[in-house]
This record gives C-alpha cells, structure tokens and sequence, in this order.
C-alpha cells in the first residue's frame, strides 16, 4: 500500500470516527429537538408551524419566484447529467 493510500485511509477512519461520535452525541443530548411541539423526531418539515396558527398565514405575502418552472427541471437535469459524466469519468 502507498504513502498516498495509507494517508486517505487514515483521513477517511477519522472522519467516521468524528462523524459517529458527533451522531451520537447530537442524540443522546437530544440536541435539536423542539420540547414545546408535541412532535416525533422525524417530523422537522411540519414542526415549524403550530396547526392552530397555519390559518393565520397569509399566501400572499409567500415568495413568489420570476423564473419559470421548466427552468428548474432543465437545471435538475443538467446537474443529474453531470453529476453521472462525473462519476463515469471517476469509474475508469
């Protein structure tokens, strides 16, 4: 095994490590979690608007984009497109 090798697999044993250590203590300190919201921990998306204030708000003052739609999908494509050249590329 190479220098090289040996220094990427290193780097790559230490980003784990410090990764399930941080997982473990975001959960065991249950960081992040909204006590005041009688929501699991899975439903963040729904979390942030108590269901007795949703009629409250008010649609039209919602952000309204300029750009058309078919703009987003040709960028999604683009970047999917890309991202598989990448890793075709990466693969050889």
């Amino acid at each position: 095994m190479s220098r090289k090798a040996k220094i990427y697999r290193v780097i790559t044993i230490a980003v784990v490590v410090i990764t399930l250590v941080l997982v473990l203590y975001i959960i065991l300190t249950q960081k992040g979690l909204v006590s005041e919201y009688d929501f699991g921990a899975g439903a963040y998306y729904y979390a942030d608007i108590p269901a007795d204030e949703y009629q409250e708000i008010d649609p039209d003052g919602a952000y309204q984009s300029s750009v058309p739609q078919w703009i987003y999908y040709v960028l999604f494509l683009s970047w999917g497109w890309l991202m598989w050249r990448l890793w075709c590329r990466i693969s050889k």
